[in-house]
């Protein structure tokens, strides 16, 4: 039996396009709590908030990626999150998996919010990320991913094991669409029998938009395990990989699922 993980979400407001302030604040965050984790979780674009403005990307060993790695090693613990990456002349909204030892993998958003114009300013990715830890398969992924469960599917694997036990969401979700996000998180968990956890930002951003956290984890059978609520807040949860066991051992629901493939036209996306 894989050992129990611990995952610890941040939930904070955010100053607009500044990326030193932002840095500072959850730098005095994560010092204060004197955490004891296995996964530091920040929300969407935690340097400068859900921006379209290509004057904030960094490139990557840029100071936010030597921050996280700083941080990484000093808390021993891995640490997520998205920020603005300029790389080979394109823009990218990249998620960033750093561990203690300095090493570390990202995952390009796949899904840009047009709405917000995201499309006009990013480059789409077009591969998923499967990261282990403590012998836990994750799929970090970001925000506006969670409305397309074909790009979220745990899908089966050649040896019959599902390809993860943890889905990840780091967001900046308006408050106008908590609804949205509180059902779709749940619904995520339920039809992929893995944990799930989404991460939210709180407070007004640059362009008057509110956001009320909302952040949550559910279990496999998508009840609701740890909720962060409105206000500022950063919260710890212990997975136990037996509920996992537990469900697809006695509901292995997963065994029945569709096989698919995925075509798309990514030039469509960008």
């Amino acid at each position: 039996m894989k050992q129990d993980l611990r995952v610890t979400t941040i939930q904070t407001d955010l100053y607009w396009e500044d990326s030193a302030a932002n840095l500072a604040k959850l730098e005095e965050l994560l010092w204060e709590e004197e955490l004891d984790t296995d996964l530091i979780l920040l929300p969407e674009m935690f340097n400068s908030g859900f921006t379209m403005n290509q004057k904030m990307a960094e490139v990557m060993n840029g100071n936010t990626f030597r921050w996280m790695k700083q941080m990484a090693a000093q808390l021993k613990t891995v640490l997520a999150g998205s920020l603005m990456i300029k790389e080979g002349g394109s823009y990218y909204n990249r998620l960033i998996w750093m561990k203690p030892d300095g090493t570390y993998s990202y995952y390009d958003k796949r899904h840009l919010f047009r709405m917000g114009k995201e499309h006009l300013a990013f480059h789409a990715g077009d591969e998923r990320l499967v990261v282990n830890l403590k012998g836990w398969d994750i799929c970090p992924l970001v925000c506006y991913d969670l409305r397309f469960p074909v790009w979220s599917r745990n899908v089966v694997k050649e040896n019959g094991d599902l390809t993860y036990d943890l889905a990840l969401y780091i967001a900046s979700w308006p408050k106008s669409r908590m609804h949205v996000w509180n059902t779709l998180l749940a619904a995520r968990a339920m039809e992929n029998q893995a944990f799930i956890i989404g991460v939210n930002r709180i407070g007004e951003d640059g362009n008057d938009i509110t956001y009320e956290g909302g952040s949550k984890s559910f279990n496999p059978k998508g009840f609701c395990i740890d909720d962060l609520g409105t206000a500022e807040k950063i919260s710890t949860t212990t997975l136990k990989y037996e509920d996992i066991v537990n469900l697809r051992t006695k509901f292995p629901a997963y065994l029945d699922q569709d096989k698919f493939e995925i075509h798309y036209d990514l030039e469509a996306l960008t």
